[in-house]
């Protein structure tokens, strides 16, 4: 993976920290244009991949991906899904049956073949599949290395401990997308322990790191331990804790922890995206 990946938060009015900031951001970024303006300033840093939800208004920046393949040659994009918010707002306009007709691909009557039965007979394994085709159609024809499960989804799964449903997500993605599947949550150290207990080796999984403990479910010292003693492939997220911690001293603190293998982060300006960039490459080694 890259070492630098950015991120989407600050293109939906995603902000941790001041309510402010997120009104602010809604207006900055109201159409698609402020978006490609951004992602652009990005590529000219050099990052080259792009992690983002599957918010309806990514289908537009897809669209002008494809549409324009000179100026994004050998792009990337990291798809996190579900959108939840997307599903949670059909639902109550729709109703259920309502939000399957839209967002299920394909031929309704064709679909409930493969699935809706599954839906009916509550086989959240087959209806799972049915979503991520679903959400995976805006990315056809660009390159999606890694899928990954929001951590809404995840941390469900794993406070129920239905640990198969990972261990199903893992081949259906590998199988289907010939993709690495990813997993974000905010509790690294036991999603580690749930996905290996399923046969899930050295998983890439995006999770809040940073030195204050900020969104680390149980505590920053076992985060620690397992960065140091365990096999597999993290993604820091939120290294700046809402804004609490400066950026140098945010990514130098990553520095101490040789496994991580990239840094996620959103910003609004080039030059903030050029000194973030700096830092990790200048840390993380």
């Amino acid at each position: 993976m890259e070492k630098v990946i950015f991120g989407d938060n600050q293109f939906f009015a995603v902000n941790h920290l001041s309510d402010e900031k997120s009104r602010a951001q809604s207006i900055r970024f109201k159409d698609d244009e402020a978006i490609i303006r951004v992602l652009d300033q990005s590529i000219e840093t050099g990052i080259n991949t792009f992690m983002c939800t599957t918010h309806d208004r990514i289908a537009n920046i897809c669209k002008h991906i494809l549409a324009n393949p000179e100026s994004y040659k050998n792009y990337k994009i990291y798809p996190c899904m579900p959108y939840a918010h997307k599903y949670a707002n059909a639902v109550t306009e729709l109703g259920i049956l309502g939000t399957i007709k839209q967002y299920v691909p394909g031929n309704i009557f064709g679909t409930f073949a493969k699935g809706g039965m599954a839906y009916l007979s509550k086989d959240f394994l087959k209806l799972m599949q049915i979503l991520i085709d679903a959400e995976m159609k805006m990315f056809k024809g660009i390159d999606t290395p890694v899928i990954f499960i929001q951590n809404v989804i995840t941390d469900m799964v794993l406070g129920l401990k239905m640990y198969e449903v990972f261990a199903e997500y893992d081949a259906y993605i590998r199988k289907k997308y010939n993709a690495e599947p990813g997993y974000i949550t905010m509790n690294m150290p036991a999603l580690l322990d749930a996905l290996e207990s399923v046969g899930v080796k050295n998983p890439v999984i995006c999770s809040s790191i940073n030195k204050i403990g900020f969104r680390m479910s149980g505590g920053k010292e076992i985060y620690e331990k397992y960065l140091r003693e365990k096999q597999f492939r993290p993604i820091a997220m939120q290294v700046l804790a809402a804004g609490a911690l400066r950026p140098k001293e945010a990514v130098e603190y990553l520095g101490q922890f040789p496994k991580i293998e990239s840094v996620l982060f959103g910003a609004s300006s080039k030059p903030h995206i050029q000194e973030t960039k700096e830092l990790i490459e200048k840390y993380l080694k």
